[in-house]
């Protein structure tokens, strides 16, 4: 494992891009081409938990640190991206910080949490560490919770004070719709809703993060104070290399 989680929560800024294209060799591209972090994204990727483990291993080559995020935030979804070898968990879609108490217990080992011990897991070590050492693992995995409705933004500051929940993480495409103003990221009402998350992120010390793919607004999101930046999905990279090269062609 990396030490991810001890940046993000030093505040360094970290730039990532989510996979998903369940592409192994796309995952080693990014990862040797400077990223912070990569997401395996099994909720809106092409990729299921079946094909988890290569793309963790083609990650894992590279100085990009490898993280899943899972369908939904069940324990054994987060259990299985874990016992694999994940970095770290991005749970999507909870709005209540009960939601996120119990989710984030699904990424410790008792007594922080109620993960499953499994030490011949490749996330516990593959029989490298003894029951004394599981703690070991509590502390380097990185629990990243998505914020994403207005529920969410409402129980922020409830959520950021829980224990094990590193990364607040926008997702602006699901939050402007919950908000009623869809795809509007000028909107007041967005803004303010980003303003509420890294206030909450400030008082608790926890990295507020986003997702961004026009590169033309990131810095003015540094600026606002987001430090785990999504820049990207590798599925973007090919659409948007693809169009470039039409478009140099006179076909665009």
């Amino acid at each position: 494992m990396t030490d991810i989680r001890a940046r993000a929560l030093a505040g360094e800024t970290l730039l990532g891009a989510f996979l998903d294209l369940n592409s192994p060799l796309s995952a080693e591209i990014c990862g040797r081409g400077g990223y912070d972090w990569l997401i395996i994204d099994l909720e809106h990727g092409a990729a299921t938990e079946a094909d988890l483990l290569p793309l963790l291993l083609a990650v894992g080559v590279t100085p990009a640190a490898a993280l899943v995020r899972p369908q939904s935030g069940e324990r054994l979804r987060i259990g299985r991206a874990l016992d694999l070898g994940a970095a770290g968990v991005m749970v999507p879609r909870l709005d209540t910080a009960a939601q996120v108490r119990e989710a984030v217990g699904y990424l410790r080992y008792p007594p922080a949490g109620t993960r499953g011990v499994a030490l011949r897991t490749r996330g516990a070590g593959m029989g490298s560490r003894g029951h004394g050492q599981v703690g070991e693992v509590n502390e380097l995995t990185l629990g990243i919770i998505q914020i994403e409705s207005a529920t969410a933004v409402a129980e922020v500051d409830h959520i950021a004070a829980i224990d094990g929940v590193d990364v607040l993480f926008v997702g602006p495409t699901d939050l402007s719709h919950s908000l009623g103003v869809p795809g509007r990221f000028d909107d007041p009402v967005y803004l303010a809703a980003l303003d509420t998350v890294l206030a909450a992120c400030a008082r608790h010390g926890k990295s507020p993060g986003i997702l961004l793919y026009d590169t033309a607004v990131v810095a003015r999101h540094v600026e606002l104070g987001f430090r785990f930046i999504g820049l990207g999905s590798d599925g973007s990279f090919v659409a948007s290399g693809v169009r470039a090269m039409l478009t140099a062609a006179g076909r665009g």
